[in-house]
């Protein structure tokens, strides 16, 4: 619950269908992205020549130890794959809400300036308007 990044490993104990459900109730408003790895039947076995019941040897035990670190390290990067993916569709969807804001301060800008152009053109015009009476 309420974590950004996490693994569940779940083994089923009986053959069949299952199903899974997520909740949204930690924040409705924001979009979520699941990614699911399913793993059916066991992982072969890393020196399937050898049926014995043995010890493995140095070198066959760091193999092993090898083996399930480098598995480790592709559902790291398989994580951040995703994340990366998330914040390219973020920048996508945010790219032309920056682009309209853009023109519009632009034209704002625009607008603004030329408005203190006439504003300041008028300060010193001279329109002095005489009146003359010709008379009796």
């Amino acid at each position: 619950m309420k974590k950004q990044y996490d693994t569940f490993t779940f083994t089923a104990s009986r053959n069949g269908t299952y199903k899974f459900c997520f909740s949204n109730e930690f924040s409705t408003f924001t979009h979520k992205t699941v990614y699911f790895d399913f793993q059916v039947g066991d992982d072969p076995p890393l020196f399937p020549s050898e049926n014995r019941v043995t010890a493995l040897t140095q070198m066959e035990s760091a193999c092993v130890s090898i083996h399930e670190a480098l598995k480790s390290v592709i559902d790291y990067q398989t994580h951040f794959r995703l994340r990366e993916a998330q914040g390219r569709s973020r920048a996508e969807d945010l790219n032309p809400r920056v682009a309209y804001w853009s023109i519009g301060e632009a034209i704002i800008l625009l607008v603004v300036s030329i408005g203190q152009v006439f504003l300041l053109k008028s300060f010193f015009s001279d329109k002095r308007t005489t009146t003359t009476r010709v008379g009796s």
